[in-house]
């Protein structure tokens, strides 16, 4: 695991805009995400990873969480590529329900993903569903994103294909 001391905790400015954005819940069919202005601390983030999993040796090193679903599910990075910026490090899934899942490669790439009407759950669990694309979020993305824009759906494939054993590693964190 990275060290929690000394981790860099600065909030990338497409997470800045993406914290002001609006997301449409339209009754359970739109996307339930509630954005954060700024990363849990370290601390918070270690105690829910350990709440979460029942593994109270770990530390939330590895994750930013920057937002949660209604249910408490959260959004983060996860810094699982040693050496490389937040902005290069996979965005993942962890439902309050023991979900989850890997939702895009990178930052850059969980922009068009928001774009195209998936929130982080609905990425990670319903990946399959109807794309409901977002004209402000695409602005947005199209701001920010350093990868060419591609579908939602192909962006969340292409993702949990390259960590396939994202799940079974939170399961070995869970023993």
């Amino acid at each position: 695991m990275i060290e929690t001391t000394g981790d860099d905790r600065r909030f990338p400015a497409a997470l800045a805009d993406v914290a002001r954005a609006e997301f449409d819940y339209d009754e359970g069919q739109g996307v339930d995400f509630e954005p954060y202005d700024a990363f849990d601390s370290a601390e918070e983030t270690t105690d829910w990873l350990r709440h979460w999993t029942g593994n109270h040796e770990l530390d939330g090193g590895d994750y930013r969480v920057f937002g949660q679903d209604g249910t408490g599910g959260l959004a983060a990075i996860w810094c699982v590529r040693v050496g490389r910026p937040l902005t290069e490090q996979p965005v993942v899934f962890m439902g309050s329900e023991g979900e989850r899942g890997v939702v895009a490669g990178n930052l850059s790439d969980f922009l068009w993903v928001l774009a195209d009407g998936f929130g982080p759950m609905e990425a990670a669990l319903y990946a399959e569903r109807e794309a409901r694309p977002d004209g402000a979020l695409a602005e947005l993305a199209g701001r920010h994103a350093v990868t060419p824009r591609r579908a939602g759906r192909d962006i969340v494939i292409e993702a949990q294909a390259e960590f396939p054993s994202f799940s079974d590693d939170i399961d070995e964190l869970c023993r």
